[in-house]
């Protein structure tokens, strides 16, 4: 099982905190991730098809073509601005 964390406001738009994915022996980027989670509803497709996030596997800052496999935990939260 891959472990999926929301952080921030996207937490917030998508109304959950965490969600996992049975990958199936599978190895895929954060972004192919991404495309399945957007894919179960007209809400998630809003916030995450397009979206420019940043993500995180088991805590370490990647890029979105960074490969996760089950027993991972990823993390997707929202840039981060400042002033």
């Amino acid at each position: 099982m891959l472990k999926i964390l929301f952080f921030a406001a996207l937490r917030e738009r998508l109304a959950c905190a965490n969600t996992s994915l049975d990958l199936q022996g599978q190895v895929l980027t954060a972004r192919q991730v991404l495309d399945r989670l957007a894919g179960q509803s007209a809400l998630w497709q809003q916030h995450l098809a397009d979206a420019e996030l940043l993500c995180a596997v088991n805590q370490q800052l990647v890029t979105l073509s960074h490969p996760v496999a089950a027993g991972d935990e990823l993390a997707f939260f929202p840039p981060v601005t400042g002033g």
